[in-house]
């Protein structure tokens, strides 16, 4: 029999929120923990998020609280799922509250401003004691919750973690991957953001299926040659947490980046788009951090070049084709032998 975990998901968007009621439909312990005073309340009374997921039914063994002393007392799991800007200053205030035998799975799509480090790497940093991994792929939250059948990977340097997180999350809906690749995995996860945002802008447009598909298959490209650059295996990006989770991010309008390029593409102004959001889309921060490395490692990025340009630089969307047509390698597929 599965050993029965002692969990706390940190975080009460609705990917948290998700991801914890899996844990709980799995027969463990499990607490949500979230800064809204009213949202925690309405989950322990009514046992939904009706801020992030209405309708969704939470498991009866799902509780929440605002305190995070009491969310992580007693676990040997801890999820964290809350933004990227938020990250190190929670996990740093955890370290004292959580022994060295604890899981930490980042759940965060992201990267810290002020650097390129990934959410694993601030995990190992502020919580050196502690084994760690990271959870990745197309996981669109509404989709989980309305019970569509979703694939997901887990990454980390054992097979023995990789195993406790299959059997901890695993179902008949929510099927689980593991990968050894952690930097890819989670790299991924990262990157893709910022070329939903490119998509939703080329469906505004009304973009053809034929340009569609190059931008899609680009964009694959460049996130590898990237990743590779930095360190990461590219047979990940042919795999859920690379190609996968890409082509839901870039085909959805459940998703948050896609929806700012889309809306971008309407002519709404960037800042307005942003502030009418009820949840960080990461991929903005990303696009930044990624353009800054690139330009430093010298990695041709021409599609994240062009759309820097158009959402910082007041750049025409023909830019995009141009950067491509001037400076895209001639190479259709770059880790092929022959």
């Amino acid at each position: 029999m599965p050993r029965s975990h002692r969990v706390a998901v940190l975080g009460g968007g609705s990917f948290g929120t998700v991801i914890a009621n899996l844990v709980a439909c799995n027969g463990h312990r499990v607490c949500l923990w979230g800064r809204n005073a009213g949202t925690v309340a309405a989950i322990n009374a009514r046992h939904e998020n009706a801020e992030y997921l209405p309708g969704y039914r939470l498991d009866d063994k799902l509780r929440a609280t605002t305190v995070l002393e009491d969310a992580v007392s007693d676990i040997d799991i801890l999820c964290v799922a809350v933004p990227s800007a938020s990250f190190r200053a929670i996990v740093r205030t955890l370290a004292p509250l959580v022994g060295p035998g604890t899981l930490l799975v980042s759940l965060t799509k992201g990267i810290e401003a002020g650097g390129f480090q990934l959410m694993s790497e601030i995990l190992r940093e502020e919580m050196p004691h502690n084994p760690c991994a990271v959870l990745s792929g197309p996981n669109l939250a509404g989709e989980i919750a309305a019970g569509h059948v979703t694939g997901t990977v887990v990454a980390s340097d054992s097979d023995a973690i990789n195993t406790t997180l299959h059997d901890l999350l695993h179902s008949d809906r929510f099927l689980v991957y593991a990968s050894r690749d952690m930097y890819g995995v989670e790299l991924g996860g990262a990157l893709k953001n910022v070329y939903a945002i490119l998509a939703g802008l080329g469906a505004a447009l009304a973009f053809g299926e034929n340009t569609i598909g190059m931008l899609l298959t680009r964009s694959l490209a460049e996130m590898s040659r990237f990743a590779v650059q930095m360190g990461a295996n590219p047979l990940t990006f042919l795999g859920l947490a690379g190609v996968g989770d890409l082509f839901v991010t870039c085909s959805s309008p459940l998703s948050r980046n896609y929806r700012i390029g889309y809306a971008v593409g309407k002519g709404e102004p960037l800042e307005a788009v942003l502030a009418g959001m009820d949840q960080v889309a990461e991929g903005i921060n990303t696009l930044a951090l990624l353009k800054a490395e690139a330009d430093h490692r010298g990695v041709s990025m021409p599609l994240v070049n062009g759309l820097y340009g158009i959402l910082h630089q007041q750049r025409p969307v023909s830019e995009i084709f141009s950067d491509m047509m001037s400076s895209e390698q001639a190479r259709d597929v770059e880790f092929a032998v022959g």
